[in-house]
């Protein structure tokens, strides 16, 4: 009798530390989490904006005690790449998924739809126009983030303040790229209400975007725009010698363009969006906050860049032009030419 008492009396013991390892259990996995992230391609202004998500993330996992595993991917523009990225994504049973650039975001929309894992966005210039939400207010599915849209008009103020007399201007897009339409789209309205002649160039890789902006140096346009265009951010480096020898200012919609040498960028602080997506992500993953309620983030693009390396090449002085951008911006700052932001 005695022993079987001890027994029981041990077993009594225990249950305690048996309850605590399954609340310690339950915890660790509560406080855990896995997301993926696709980046569209590697460029100045997506990189920094994978930089400063990842960066806000950390912060926070490590401010509210909880793990955040991060998987970075790069499909470098391919499709079929992309696809699998998602594809593995979903088999490692991620928690989110994180779209940088439209065309990641629209592939991770169809991957998800029936298994409605969160998708956070990056960088979307018109989520509505691309089908990716109901509206910036009440998303009403299982994505939302931030949007980089670009303020067509103050960009073309910039253009006709440099040169009112300005008679033929340039587009340099692709035409594959969604985030660019609309800006392209707009920029027509306003150029052929001032009566100035257009000239379109357009390319799908960094080949065709330089034999398209040695199309408009031939064309000898006094200017060109490009928006949040991808495509062309990638070939930048590669373009923005031949436009500084032809004289000609390049107006483009993100400050990575002047850092890859354009004469001026105009548009969001990529830096800041980063790290506002990384809040939204955060804000659904441990917080739980439902996503179809959750607004697109919009950010203040009125800020211009200006390469002041390719300003003087141009032979324009960078205070004058300050003053001369003023009325259409909220901020101006300088840059010089690099490959990446510090």
């Amino acid at each position: 009798m005695k022993k079987i008492i001890c027994v029981l009396f041990a077993l009594m013991l225990l249950l305690p530390f048996t309850g605590c390892s399954n609340v310690n259990n339950d915890t660790e996995e509560a406080t855990s989490f896995k997301i993926g992230i696709c980046n569209y391609v590697d460029d100045a202004s997506l990189n920094q904006i994978v930089q400063n998500i990842t960066d806000e993330l950390n912060t926070l996992a490590s401010k509210n005690n909880v793990t955040i595993t991060i998987d970075t991917q790069n499909c470098n523009a391919d499709a079929n790449v992309l696809n699998q990225i998602i594809a593995n994504f979903i088999s490692d049973d991620v928690d989110l998924m994180v779209a940088v650039a439209t065309p990641v975001a629209l592939a991770m929309q169809a991957a998800t739809e029936e298994n409605r894992i969160p998708v956070i966005f990056a960088a979307v210039s018109d989520p509505m126009a691309a089908g990716l939400v109901d509206s910036l207010e009440a998303p009403g599915g299982n994505i939302s983030g931030t949007s980089d849209f670009l303020d067509t008009t103050a960009i073309m103020n910039l253009i006709t303040a440099l040169n009112p007399e300005i008679k033929k201007v340039g587009l340099l897009y692709d035409l594959g790229q969604d985030s660019s339409l609309t800006a392209i789209s707009d920029a027509k309205v306003y150029l052929k209400n001032k009566g100035i002649e257009i000239v379109e160039r357009t390319g799908t890789n960094v080949s065709e975007v330089q034999l398209a902006a040695d199309a408009l140096i031939a064309d000898q346009v006094e200017a060109i725009f490009t928006p949040s265009d991808n495509t062309v951010m990638n070939a930048q480096l590669s373009i923005y010698e031949r436009l500084r020898d032809a004289g000609i200012p390049h107006f483009a919609g993100a400050d990575s363009f002047a850092l890859n040498g354009a004469f001026l960028g105009y548009g969001v602080d990529y830096a800041n969006l980063g790290r506002e997506t990384g809040a939204m992500v955060f804000d659904v993953l441990v917080n739980g906050t439902d996503i179809s309620t959750l607004p697109v983030k919009m950010f203040d693009n009125g800020t211009a860049t200006i390469n002041t390396e390719i300003a003087e090449a141009l032979g324009f002085n960078y205070d004058t032009l300050t003053e001369t951008f003023k009325p259409y911006c909220s901020k101006i700052q300088p840059i010089r030419t690099s490959e990446s932001f510090e």
